[in-house]
């Protein structure tokens, strides 16, 4: 390790092979906390590379409980955290609430390390119990579209370094690989990241996997379509700048899309959502995440046409009486 930290306080850069490689070691546990400290805070004081994050997927994947739930024509939803915005649970909302239309959903997730209520928090708050029985998942699956997978049951790997990721708290590159590493790997991904070079890396990582997927930073920072202003939308085809007016919704204020300052806050408010009791605001921001994932599966529908699918998701309770039926 001191030659590797050597090398990248020299400014150099790794190859996808040797950053795999590490983070094998790593997993392995071959290092010590502090040297591990050491190495995932050199990549928050300069950009990683698509080759080390690749790399670093590479290692992740291979080291995943593998699971088949019989198809991968479904979408997952899920942003990098680490924005530091606090917001609600807007991609576990979404993907609820994609599902609620009838579309399959495989949402990875995990407890927030940089915020107060990550996916998993609020989740397993609201009564769902996490697993790894393929059987379990494979039958919410297929009576119900959807599924969580919570990622200490899928990648055991991680587990060593949870301590050193708790005590720094601080985000990391491991913010960043979180929604590549999904075990199933849909072939869908709508994702949100903290930063603008962080969509781009995400943007040919993902072409280079062929898969369709896109990829949301708005402009303001949120890892989310936040409505607060402009978002950028990369895809495999392209990218595009949009706005709320774009997407025919109101522009939202920060406090609009806050998720209080508790786990039970953020559970209440994802229940009052989902029976149709949220503010405006609150319904139009998961609608417009929930309703660009379902274009990025059928991009023949028009954006407007599929947020009103996730709108009228929510006001028919489909989605809420959905949810109920996987929490029992």
């Amino acid at each position: 390790m001191k030659e590797v930290l050597n090398k990248l306080f020299s400014h150099e850069k790794l190859s996808r092979f040797e950053a795999k490689d590490l983070l094998l070691q790593i997993t392995e546990e071959k290092f010590d906390a502090l040297e591990v400290a050491s190495f995932v805070t050199v990549f928050n004081m300069r950009p990683i590379t698509v080759d080390e994050l690749a790399g670093f997927r590479d290692a992740l994947l291979e080291k995943c409980v593998k699971i088949d739930l019989g198809t991968k024509e479904c979408i997952d939803i899920v942003g990098t955290g680490g924005d530091g915005k606090d917001t609600f649970n807007i991609s576990t909302l979404s993907a609820v609430v994609i599902a609620g239309a009838g579309y399959k959903v495989l949402k990875h997730g995990n407890y927030s390390v940089s915020s107060h209520c990550g996916s998993s928090n609020v989740l397993e708050n609201l009564g769902y119990k996490f697993t790894d029985d393929a059987s379990k998942l494979k039958k919410q699956f297929a009576e119900n579209n959807l599924c969580f997978l919570h990622a200490p049951k899928f990648h055991p790997a991680m587990k060593s370094l949870a301590p050193v990721r708790r005590a720094l708290k601080v985000k990391t590159f491991f913010n960043m690989l979180g929604p590549l590493v999904n075990p199933c790997q849909p072939k869908y991904n709508f994702l949100g990241v903290f930063n603008k070079p962080l969509s781009r890396l995400y943007q040919c990582i993902l072409k280079e996997d062929d898969k369709d997927f896109a990829v949301v930073y708005a402009m303001d920072g949120y890892d989310e379509i936040s409505l607060t202003g402009d978002f950028l939308l990369r895809t495999n085809t392209g990218q595009e700048l949009l706005s709320p007016a774009d997407l025919n919704l109101e522009v939202c204020i920060p406090s609009d899309i806050s998720g209080g300052k508790t786990v039970q806050d953020s559970a209440d408010i994802f229940i009052n959502i989902l029976q149709g009791k949220g503010t405006a605001a609150q319904i139009n921001v998961v609608a417009a995440n929930a309703g660009l994932a379902i274009h990025t599966m059928y991009p023949n529908k028009s954006k407007l046409d599929c947020i009103d699918e996730a709108k009228q998701s929510i006001h028919s309770k489909s989605a809420f009486n959905n949810f109920k039926k996987i929490l029992n």
